[in-house]
Formats: C-alpha cells, sequence, structure tokens
C-alpha cells in the first residue's frame, strides 16, 4: 500500500473491503454470453442493482467491474454497459463476456434504478438534482460522495469474485468519463485492482480550473488539491498495469500525455488520439484487447 493510498483512504474515511452477501436474479441468454441481474447492500443499506455478464461456451479467463460513464444521462447506468441503451461504445459487458471475461456493472448511486423519485432507462426532470443532493447533503454532514462511491466500488469488486467464482489475481477496473474517474481512484485505494483501463478521465486540476472544466461532484473533496494531483493518483496504482486513454480534443483528458509523462515506471500504456470526449471504434477495440490482455497473460 503507498503512502497516497493510505492518506487518501484516511481521508476519505474508507472503509476496508468486505465480503458482500449479493442476491441472485434473472438469467437471461445471449449471443456467447449470459447476463444475470444480482442485488446486494451498500454500506448505508441501499440496495445497488448489477448485471454480471459471464461467458458461455468457454472457461472464464478473468474479470473487470465495468463502472458506467454520466454524459448527463442519469437514466443510463448499467444498462448502457450492457448495450441495451445509449451509445453503442459503453456495451463493454457483451464485448467482453465473449472474449471470455466475467463482468460486473453496476448502476452509480442515483443513476437508473438508483433514483429516488423513478427507476428505469428514461430520464426524469429532477435527476440532475437528486445527483447533487448525493454530494451537498453528504456535505452537510462531514461526509464525501467520493467516499460513498468508491465503497461501493469495492463491493462491485468483491461481489465480482464471489459470484462468478474467479481467483481474485485475475480482476480489475475499467471505465469511461465518470466512469473512468471511478476506475482511477478505485484502483488507487483497493490493492485488489490488478489493473485498470481510466479512459477520458485523465486531467491535471490545473489544466481544468485553467479551462474552466467541470468537476465531477464524485471529486469534490475539501482540500484534495492541496493534496494530490493526478499524476499522484495514477503513481499509486502502479506497478500493476494501468491504460489511460485520451483525446487531445477532449478537455476531460486535454494534457493526459503530460500528466503520464510524470509518471515513473512503466506500467502505463498509453493511447491517445486526435478527437473528442466520446468513444469511437478504435478506442473502444483497443481498450477490449487490452483488458482481455491482462487476463490471457496469466
Amino acid at each position: 500500500m503507498t503512502d497516497l493510498t493510505t492518506t487518501l483512504r484516511e481521508r476519505l474515511g474508507l472503509a476496508d473491503p468486505v465480503p458482500v452477501a449479493f442476491q441472485r436474479g434473472d438469467v437471461e441468454e445471449a449471443d456467447g454470453f449470459d447476463r444475470e441481474r444480482i442485488e446486494y447492500r451498500g454500506l448505508e443499506g441501499d440496495l445497488i442493482p448489477a448485471f454480471l455478464f459471464t461467458p458461455r461456451g468457454r472457461d472464464t479467463l478473468g474479470g473487470v467491474v465495468v463502472f458506467h460513464q454520466h454524459n448527463g444521462e442519469f437514466h443510463f447506468g448499467k444498462s448502457e454497459v450492457a448495450g441495451e441503451v445509449g451509445d453503442a461504445f459503453q456495451a463493454f459487458g457483451p464485448a467482453l463476456a465473449r472474449r471470455g471475461l466475467a463482468v460486473l456493472a453496476s448502476d452509480s448511486i442515483t443513476f437508473e434504478d438508483r433514483r429516488g423519485a423513478v427507476q428505469g432507462v428514461e430520464p426524469d426532470y429532477y435527476d440532475w438534482l437528486q445527483h447533487y443532493n448525493a454530494m451537498s447533503y453528504r456535505l452537510l454532514d462531514g461526509d464525501l460522495l467520493m467516499r460513498k462511491c468508491l465503497d461501493d466500488a469495492q463491493r462491485a469488486l468483491s461481489v465480482l469474485v464471489q459470484a462468478a467464482g474467479i481467483d481474485e489475481r485475475l480482476v480489475g477496473v475499467a471505465g469511461h468519463s465518470y466512469g473512468g474517474y471511478t476506475a482511477l481512484y478505485h484502483a488507487a485505494v483497493d490493492a485488489r485492482c490488478r489493473f485498470a483501463c481510466v479512459s477520458g478521465a485523465v486531467c491535471s486540476f490545473e489544466t481544468r480550473r485553467r479551462e474552466d472544466t467541470g468537476i465531477t461532484l464524485f471529486e469534490t473533496v475539501p482540500g484534495l488539491a492541496r493534496q494530490i494531483d493526478t499524476h499522484d493518483v495514477l503513481s499509486a496504482i502502479g506497478p500493476r498495469p494501468t491504460m489511460v486513454v485520451s483525446g487531445t480534443k477532449d478537455k476531460y483528458s486535454r494534457d493526459a500525455d503530460q500528466v503520464v509523462a510524470k509518471v515513473a515506471g512503466d506500467f502505463i500504456t498509453e493511447l491517445r488520439v486526435d478527437r473528442g470526449h466520446a468513444l469511437d471504434q478504435e478506442r473502444f477495440d483497443a481498450i477490449v484487447e487490452w483488458i482481455v490482455d491482462r487476463v490471457s497473460d496469466q
């Protein structure tokens, strides 16, 4: 455990990972994989719904928790990772399961089935307000949305290992945009993440401040920028294999190449394209291949 890992866990008040009881639900068969609904409880007793994708007709090589994006679409969560709604280049669940990985995709708090007013994949006018309140009410109580989200992330990894029955030496995390921030910080604080793919979420605080880039409510931790910067978080993941995907025209990963250059060691695989934030076929395929290689090499 690195000094930053210890510092960040203590700063957040993040509890240690624990085994998590879960309930299995309906199983749907698809081309090359099964998708099962899983439910488990968060630290606050809240219900966390997820999809577990497992290969069909072949051995399971390893596993990955895929955190969904934000994109201002609070009505999309696990179902976008499942390829049922939203951007086709977020459908990592089916793509990775067909290649031999077990994949867990849960709804982040205030997304899809974890919204208070409505559930499902239809938008509600007050979706944004629930997300804002998830941060602000915690701040009033001296708590942090990041603590809650990372505790949820740790539970997701525990459920993946338990439900899929896989070797925890062969599991990692991945995500794009909001999911990328979650994967970045989760891997930094939880050594059980044996690899991490972070897409569209590596940018220094200085650059974001200079270009007036919005900060995710997840990262709104008082005093955080005085203690660390993005390269410090990346450094805390090493020497575990890490992939950083970015676009030169993406304000959320504007200086990702410069951030990576500040990180010592050779554990980072970098893919930088001359395009914007939204994923495309090239980046999607590269992420899938990199993740498959991480479990195939073991």
